[in-house]
């Protein structure tokens, strides 16, 4: 009986460890395979291959081709002024006018003069020929030719007299008409009809800038200084000016020179550029970015600046692989150009890299190419971000 009751105790426990089997397994269904890893979901590109150019980036300054400040030459009162403010002006405009009304009489005067000392030395030199036959029977003494010789002489010498203060007349006069100078684009007046002007004046009439062309002068380190001589000796130069944000193209110029001597106390050195200025975009005075182009890089390859990372041993991209994974690859990068980056090596023409969805993505980590601004794709963090 009891080698009965032991053997039915084991039958019992094994029926329990079947039944506890059974439910943990599923009722009795076979066991599933771990689930596969998912695949990272990630914006690509392949690289682009073009002839890119080489770049230098300064901040400059747009300066007006030529500033004339507008003053009267001579003292009146101011008449009729001849523009409108803003206005394009050219050589000859009329920009202002004063009373000319004392000019002319000042005129009038010397030229009253000159006739009446005209007369004069008719009169006498009519003497001197009348002296000069008695001369020599002696009805005339050498004494009374000599005086009117010299009578004569002076009479010439006031004749020259008059001429040059009719001229000088004649010039104040012609000053009272205010014309520009130039071609370019006045500013804010600072007289008005009525006011006195007078010579030399610390306020003028107006400002005229001239626009087009117009210079923009910028800065770059000193250091850029030989690769800037070099490519000069090659060639004309191209400079383009872009707006503050760095993306507006203002207008395309050619570099003039290199000043001809570097600012000791910040090391850089001084360059100017003239721009046709067609559109009238650069304007005196605004602040805009310079890029200097020195030479082209045939067959560059570039890639958006998204794409490139750093991280402890430099900069890296992450490569989409034939078998659909990503591959961590090192590069070097030359410069950045309007948001994409110009790659020295690492990289060759045909290569696909990831530009967004960095963000935990790790080398030989299966990937899912998607459209650009998927919601699933989580984009490079912040600290990450613009490291270029």
């Amino acid at each position: 009986m009891k080698k009965r009751i032991v053997i039915a105790a084991v039958l019992v426990a094994i029926g329990a460890g079947g039944v506890a089997s059974w439910r943990a397994h599923g009722a009795g269904r076979p066991p599933q395979a771990p689930e596969a890893v998912a695949a990272v979901p990630v914006v690509a590109a392949k690289v682009a291959v073009s002839d890119v150019p080489i770049e230098l980036t300064g901040i400059g300054t747009v300066m007006a081709y030529n500033l004339v400040h507008v003053n009267a030459r001579v003292t009146g009162t101011i008449e009729q002024i001849g523009i409108v403010q803003g206005q394009t002006v050219h050589p000859g405009s009329l920009i202002a006018e004063l009373d000319p009304r004392p000019f002319q009489a000042a005129l009038k005067e010397a030229e009253a003069n000159l006739a009446r000392d005209q007369a004069s030395l008719a009169n006498a030199e009519i003497n001197l020929n009348r002296y000069i036959p008695l001369l020599k029977p002696g009805y005339a003494s050498a004494q009374q030719v000599a005086d009117q010789e010299s009578a004569v002489s002076e009479a010439k010498a006031q004749v020259e007299a008059d001429k040059a203060a009719i001229f000088n007349a004649a010039t104040q006069l012609s000053y009272t008409r205010i014309t520009s100078p130039i071609d370019g684009v006045t500013g804010i007046l600072g007289v008005d009809i009525g006011n006195i002007v007078q010579a030399g004046a610390a306020t003028p009439i107006v400002t005229i800038t001239q626009i087009q062309p117009i210079y923009v002068d910028f800065t770059l380190p000193q250091d850029d200084l030989p690769a800037v001589q070099a490519a000069m000796a090659k060639g004309a130069l191209s400079a383009v000016a872009y707006g503050q944000d760095d993306r507006t193209e203002l207008g395309r110029g050619t570099l003039l020179l290199v000043n001809n001597t570097i600012n000791q106390s910040d090391g850089t050195m001084q360059l100017r550029a003239t721009f046709p200025n067609a559109n009238r975009a650069l304007w005196p005075g605004e602040f805009v970015n310079v890029r200097l182009v020195i030479g082209v890089r045939h067959d560059g390859i570039t890639v958006p600046m998204s794409a490139v990372q750093q991280g402890q041993s430099g900069s890296f991209v992450f490569v989409v692989a034939p078998d659909g994974t990503a591959r961590e690859r090192p590069v070097s990068v030359a410069e950045t150009i309007g948001g994409r980056a110009l790659i020295d090596k690492g990289l060759e023409s045909g290569d696909t890299v990831v530009t967004a969805g960095q963000y935990g993505l790790a080398d030989g980590a299966k990937v899912a190419e998607v459209g650009a601004g998927n919601p699933r794709v989580q984009d490079v963090t912040e600290a990450s971000a613009g490291m270029l």
